[in-house]
């Protein structure tokens, strides 16, 4: 185990949560091996959902100023008519973890599908037709682990730790230390603070470390 650990809570239709996928990519290369690092899906209540396609536009013009991005993501994925009904294309990346797909690139598939080329990934079909043709695996089968209530209560379980942190914003960044330290971040889509906070966070654990190899543990009275 790395002596400091960073668990990324997202959702997958989350714009906030795409814009913050570069820095959760730096992260993992600049800490490869140091750092463990892993995601959970953390559910957005239907109300969290744009109700139309007017009003998702209107804050992809305002995320996309905010990072300065070069092209403006795509609301076609939004369908009025589901009422804010868009838990499967998370229960289908929570659902891959269970065919050894705990690395990113399933969930990303479906992320670039929704925000970038605007596909109804809210409809659990088209949301294992992504997910399948970006990793292989068979659709059949993954739609069964989707449908699965194993994988509805391990998404829901996830969603609920991340609100025990009593934030509400994805992406949420908690960070944790062999030393008992944790940070968490709640919105935030820069490295900077990130790193900030990691580097401290080695630093801290390399001087216990140290000081342990020098005195050994404190004395028992």
């Amino acid at each position: 185990m790395a002596a400091v650990k960073i668990t990324y809570y997202l959702e997958v239709l989350s714009s906030w949560c795409a814009w913050a996928e570069p820095t959760w990519t730096e992260l993992k290369s600049r800490y490869a091996h140091r750092v463990d690092f892993e995601w959970k899906i953390a559910l957005m209540r239907p109300a969290d959902f744009p109700i139309s396609r007017a009003q998702c536009d209107w804050f992809y013009r305002r995320s996309g100023t905010v990072m300065r991005s070069p092209f403006m993501l795509h609301s076609g994925w939004l369908d009025a008519a589901r009422a804010g009904d868009y838990a499967a294309p998370s229960l289908v990346a929570e659902a891959g973890r269970d065919l050894g797909f705990t690395d990113d690139r399933l969930r990303l598939a479906l992320t670039h599908a929704a925000v970038r080329e605007g596909r109804r990934i809210g409809e659990l079909a088209e949301a294992v037709a992504v997910a399948s043709a970006a990793s292989g695996c068979d659709a059949a089968q993954l739609r069964a682990l989707a449908e699965s209530p194993a994988t509805r209560a391990r998404a829901e379980a996830s969603t609920a730790e991340f609100l025990a942190h009593q934030i509400n914003q994805r992406p949420a960044f908690v960070l944790t230390d062999a030393i008992g330290d944790k940070a968490v971040f709640s919105g935030l889509v820069r490295l900077e603070p990130l790193v900030a906070t990691i580097e401290t966070m080695l630093a801290d654990t390399n001087a216990y470390a140290s000081f342990a190899a020098h005195f050994g543990a404190p004395p028992a009275v």
